[in-house]
């Protein structure tokens, strides 16, 4: 959420900043019930105080008297206007908290003009994905792969994206869950194991809601099922005060996933390229504001080092203001390489969200000056998703003997040289 002084203040510059993300905002209608909510709450304050003078000269009156009297009728009628104006109010701050949840958060003034995914900038290439692959397929082409990751009987079970992982094929998925897992332990993230399914103030607080109804699965509770570990995770410190000598906060999760993925076609959807349930560690920060932007760095290096464990050729990308999130201010996307469907594969975001969610959450800190309570700033990213991973290490190491080489950091997880689909 956005800060409403900010917004009241400089509208223009919020406005700007707004364009830049290429999304259609009416601020106007935001400003016009700010507006009315503050002579509303104005208002009532005032009657408020009339109603406290009329108490006290009441109290001062003997019982029974005629001025007693007139003045109980003067309470009453106050009281009357007092919850009259009250509920009028309410329902003004109601759709003024409505209208502030529309908003986006504002992207960094580094974040690259741009409406489309293809104006994202290329920030820096890593390992030789042009190198020739002669033996990689498309991973679902691959001669046996029904016999590992069984899609067809998933669909049966549950739906299309719900696929069965079998003998090798949940073997490579734990290896690589404990591999992420330790990896980011020694980068100094606490291992969390969170719920995986959220009430509906958490999924708003992180900016799932309202935004991303269609995309999650809800139960009649209503409770969600988590799209990201992010949503449980950054939740821990909902309203509460942390002090500041605490940060920063490092937290790693593993959850299963749950999306509806609603639009999703073609070439995207094959194999393993995007699933309704998937498995994904989650990276986590609260730090000091003073140093969001340092710490967006690191959490990117942190990602960035599992892909170069495991050998896979990948690019950065800085995102534009229009391919960036809701909730995001600034976010690089990590793209490994698919050497059988010879394109680019989204593993990991890693996104700075500043004080939005933190002021959606109210997580805070006490600065050791001040004293005072002062927002936190939330930093998240995946550490990393398994599928897309997996579909990299399939097309990438596939030898000419169908088998497929694993990753010499992967060995100790997996326990053998290759993984065969025999």
């Amino acid at each position: 959420m956005l800060d409403s002084k900010l917004i009241r203040e400089t509208p223009d510059l919020v406005r700007a900043a707004l364009a830049k993300k290429h999304l259609s905002v009416d601020l106007d209608a935001v400003l016009a019930i700010d507006t009315a909510w503050r002579a509303q709450l104005q208002d009532v304050e005032h009657l408020r105080a009339t109603q406290k003078q009329a108490n006290t000269a009441m109290a001062a009156l003997p019982k029974g008297t005629p001025e007693f009297i007139a003045k109980v009728q003067e309470m009453k009628a106050v009281s009357a206007q007092v919850k009259e104006r009250e509920a009028v109010l309410k329902e003004t701050e109601d759709k003024f908290r409505t209208a502030m949840l529309s908003l986006p958060n504002l992207p960094h003034a580094s974040v690259p003009e741009g409406r489309t995914p293809e104006e994202n900038v290329v920030f820096s290439f890593h390992g030789a994905h042009e190198e020739p692959k002669p033996h990689a397929l498309p991973h679902w082409e691959i001669p046996g792969f029904e016999r590992l990751f069984d899609f067809a009987r998933g669909a049966k079970v549950t739906g299309a994206g719900f696929p069965f992982y079998i003998g090798d094929g949940a073997r490579i998925v734990r290896s690589l869950l404990h591999f992420f897992l330790d990896e980011n332990a020694k980068a100094g993230y606490v291992e969390v194991s969170p719920p995986i399914f959220v009430n509906a103030a958490s999924a708003t607080a992180t900016g799932q809601l309202p935004d991303k109804e269609g995309q999650m699965y809800e139960t009649a509770d209503p409770l969600y099922a988590v799209p990201t570990a992010e949503v449980p995770l950054t939740n821990f410190f909902r309203d509460e005060i942390v002090d500041e000598s605490v940060l920063p906060i490092y937290r790693c999760a593993y959850t299963p996933c749950f999306r509806r993925e609603a639009g999703s076609y073609g070439k995207d959807v094959r194999g393993l390229n995007r699933l309704h349930q998937f498995d994904k560690v989650e990276l986590l920060k609260w730090v000091h504001p003073a140093t969001s932007y340092d710490e967006l760095d690191k959490l990117r290096g942190d990602a960035e080092r599992l892909l170069q464990k495991l050998e896979l050729p990948y690019r950065v990308l800085l995102m534009c203001g229009g391919d960036l999130g809701f909730a995001q201010s600034k976010k690089y996307d990590l793209e490994v390489w698919s050497a059988g469907q010879k394109r680019w594969l989204e593993v990991s975001s890693c996104s700075n969200f500043e004080a939005f969610q933190a002021r959606r959450a109210q997580i805070r800190f006490r600065g050791k000056e001040s004293g005072k309570p002062e927002l936190v700033h939330t930093l998240n990213g995946s550490g990393l998703a398994v599928p897309r991973v997996l579909a990299a290490l399939l097309e990438n190491n596939l030898q000419p003997d169908g088998r497929v080489k694993i990753p010499t950091a992967l060995l100790p997880y997996f326990g053998k040289e290759y993984l065969s689909f025999a």
